[in-house]
């Protein structure tokens, strides 16, 4: 343990030391938590059978390590944390209530504990019970804050019946209806005592009963702290909690059930409206944890981790809430994106805090793109927010895209096909906005933009000359030339790949965004390359790696991710991903599958991770496989996307699909398509040409055809689908082959 700079102040009774780093918890957890009320402007955070991070007054300020029960046996301090191993956690049904029991057979105690928040003000509610065998068991109550999102600069002191601390101008206190008894304050690894005390502080105080509840209030000052901790006592745990589930039931009640897993579409739905905060309105912040705690220590206010803004997952989230009929939350982080997030110059950053001060400054150019698809999606069409908001935004993708500093796992510059299919789909949005407004030039210039890279992105991402005879899309290349063999950085290593060698499945954002139709036979040939090289079944289902040599993960070992050794795992929205390109290829069997999948990689409580574990082989009793790692519990991307594709299967399609999109490359192509094989094939059933929707495999002539801006294309041969017709020829199905078409009918 490491001492600097001890002084002792007795006149105040001050002693000033720094103590132990300070480190933020575990990212795995099993419980999140807040009141559906404005007033109460506090959030709780549980993780292995204690309560971790608790933020106030806004969800990117933590301010507590850990708060657990500590009990003496026979004079040997055991902690909830390191001795009382098994844990669960679960919840009331349709609230974010949590009910955490922790307990030791060979100690033989088991604690039961109930977390709530109070609506009225800032105090988070722990009702506890402690049951044990041990006639001279001693029960004491352990706080260690970290006010202000720091460590190291709370200064802590005792009250008769609080503990309290401050920093800054955060203040907490903690109070309790059994009262508090010899309450101490020390360092951690430190030794304690009764004066006050500054640095990495911790609190201790004797509680002489089993059953209890603790209150830790918040506040500006520790006399506004203490006075909410007070009235929240003093109302009662049982009225608080009545209350706390009365709101949570309340929009409970509005969301849709007629699906396969009400209670997981539930929980991911009152996780991501908690994630929302309740002063910068429309804030939706990542996840309420920090990966595997970020870093060599959490002693200064430099740690974001995930509590920070990103407009791609306030765009998944939005479309999330769309889907399940809560328009005004989706248009509030519209609104949100546009107020407070966009640049002067149109753009976004990279990501932010709650008020809108960037913290990132790449630039992520699918970021700019699909605001601009959702706010197509809400009908957000008016005057000023297209003069102020879409057509700037509109105009730097023309000026700056396709070409991103970042690519969606905001890593690689280049050329992306994920990037490039949002701000296409962002463009031709924008050009439908433009019409409304009466601005027919700018939509005439983005509709142009965006049908040169639509046309462009196979030339600028597909290769044809890698370790595979059939070209295949890649993650990412670098300058647009997809065969010359560029070497890549892998982020967090010091691996140099030919990005030639790198897959993912981003290029499935083409089909989701309505850019290519799911039957291309690129599109599924790319697909099989994927499932090939970087699928992994689970025990609950398919899951992928973001792409093959991916560095963001544990390291081998199942140490923390170190920005060096790490080895990335399986993530979990990738399924859902998966799930919505199959249902946009009438596999709605698949889909199901998915769905499936995502809800098995959810913990006990509901709570969908970023990543899990890849392997059989477990390192440590921390990990299973298939189950959560040490990244991100709950992911708000992954929530979002579990309830998309429960909601998109409810409904049989991609609700998030932009129509002018898919009705100007897909269903115009396959109109196209038909058209001219009616041309060629005049005997053909009128009926059987109309119905092509979703069945073109892919389609071309050896004769010239017009196509859009009087370019022109050439190709040898074309392989149609109609739909699920059948006429006359081979196995009771149309078959008609000629030197210049070639039509099949499958699965007739």
């Amino acid at each position: 343990m490491i001492r600097i700079g001890l002084v002792i102040v007795i006149a105040a009774h001050t002693v000033i030391a720094q103590g132990a780093d300070a480190h933020w918890p575990r990212a795995a957890k099993t419980g999140f938590g807040t009141s559906t009320t404005l007033n109460s402007k506090v959030w709780f955070t549980l993780a292995n059978g204690v309560m971790t991070e608790v933020f106030y007054p806004t969800l990117d300020t933590p301010n507590v390590q850990t708060l657990q029960l500590l009990f003496d046996v026979d004079g040997k301090m055991r902690s909830e944390l390191g001795d009382l191993k098994q844990s669960s956690t679960h919840t009331v049904a349709g609230t974010l209530t949590f009910l955490q029991h922790t307990g030791s057979l060979s100690e033989e105690l088991l604690v039961q504990k109930t977390f709530v928040t109070d609506p009225q003000r800032n105090t988070v509610l722990i009702n506890f019970e402690v049951f044990s065998l041990m006639p001279r068991l001693r029960l004491f109550v352990y706080y260690d804050p970290s006010l202000n999102n720091s460590g190291m600069h709370d200064s802590a002191w005792a009250e008769r019946d609080a503990l309290l601390s401050v920093d800054g101008n955060v203040a907490s206190a903690l109070m309790s209806s059994c009262g508090l008894f010899e309450p101490k304050n020390g360092l951690l690894g430190g030794s304690f005592g009764k004066g006050r005390i500054k640095g990495n502080v911790v609190q201790i105080a004797e509680l002489r009963a089993t059953k209890c509840t603790l209150a830790l209030g918040f506040g500006e000052t520790p006399s506004q702290a203490k006075q909410a901790a007070r009235l929240s006592l003093g109302r009662g745990f049982d009225l608080v909690r009545q209350h706390y589930e009365a709101g949570w039931k309340a929009y409970t009640a509005t969301l849709p059930y007629d699906h396969d897993y009400p209670g997981q579409v539930t929980m991911a739905a009152m996780v991501l409206k908690a994630l929302e905060d309740k002063t910068f309105r429309g804030a939706s912040i990542a996840s309420p944890s920090v990966p595997w705690g970020g870093g060599p220590n959490a002693n200064e206010a430099t740690v974001t981790g995930y509590h920070g803004v990103w407009a791609r997952d306030l765009y998944h989230v939005a479309t999330a809430f769309d889907t399940i009929g809560d328009r005004e939350t989706a248009r509030r982080l519209l609104d949100y994106l546009f107020r407070v997030q966009q640049k002067p110059d149109g753009s976004f950053p990279q990501n932010s805090h709650v008020d809108g001060r960037p913290i990132g400054n790449a630039l992520q150019m699918d970021q700019v793109g699909l605001p601009l698809v959702l706010a197509y999606q809400l009908e957000r069409s008016d005057r000023q927010t297209w003069l102020k908001h879409i057509k700037p935004a509109a105009d730097f993708i023309v000026r700056h895209g396709p070409r991103t500093e970042h690519d969606r796992w905001e890593e690689e510059a280049g050329y992306s096909p994920a990037t490039i299919a949002a701000q296409i789909a962002g463009l031709v949005c924008a050009a439908e906005i433009a019409r409304t407004n009466g601005d027919q030039l700018s939509a005439e210039t983005y509709l142009m933009t965006a049908d040169t890279w639509a046309s462009n992105v196979e030339k600028w991402t597909v290769t044809t000359t890698g370790f595979r005879s059939r070209p295949y899309y890649l993650r990412i290349t670098a300058n647009a030339d997809p065969n010359d063999g560029a070497k890549m950085e892998i982020n967090s290593s010091s691996l140099e790949i030919d990005e030639r060698n790198i897959i993912d499945a981003g290029f499935l954002e083409l089909v989701r965004l309505g850019i290519k139709d799911p039957n291309d036979e690129l599109i599924k040939s790319s697909l099989a390359l994927v499932d090939e090289m970087i699928r992994v079944a689970t025990p609950s289902g398919a899951a992928w790696y973001r792409y093959n040599h991916d560095a963001y993960g544990e390291t081998s070992n199942g140490g923390n991710y170190d920005g060096r050794t790490g080895v990335g795992r399986l993530w979990t929205l990738l399924s859902g991903e998966r799930g919505e390109y199959e249902l946009a290829a009438g596999d709605l069997k698949a889909a199901q599958t998915r769905l499936a999948a995502m809800a098995g990689f959810a913990n006990e409580s509901f709570m969908i991770p970023e990543q899990v574990w890849d392997l059989k082989r477990v390192p440590s009793d921390e990990f299973e496989f298939g189950e959560g790692t040490g990244s991100a519990t709950p992911l708000a991307w992954s929530m979002a996307q579990f309830i998309r594709l429960a909601m998109n299967i409810r409904k049989g399609r991609n609700l998030e699909t932009p129509k002018v999109v898919l009705d100007r490359y897909v269903n115009a192509s396959r109109k196209a398509q038909g058209k001219a094989a009616k041309e060629l094939c005049p005997d053909l059933n009128s009926a059987v040409l109309g119905d092509l929707c979703g069945s073109v495999v892919s389609f071309g002539f050896p004769s010239v055809l017009p196509q859009r801006h009087g370019e022109h294309r050439e190709s040898q041969r074309n392989t149609f689908r109609l739909g699920h017709h059948s006429a006359k020829g081979s196995n009771g199905c149309f078959n008609f082959e000629s030197s210049r078409l070639c039509v099949s009918c499958f699965g007739c």
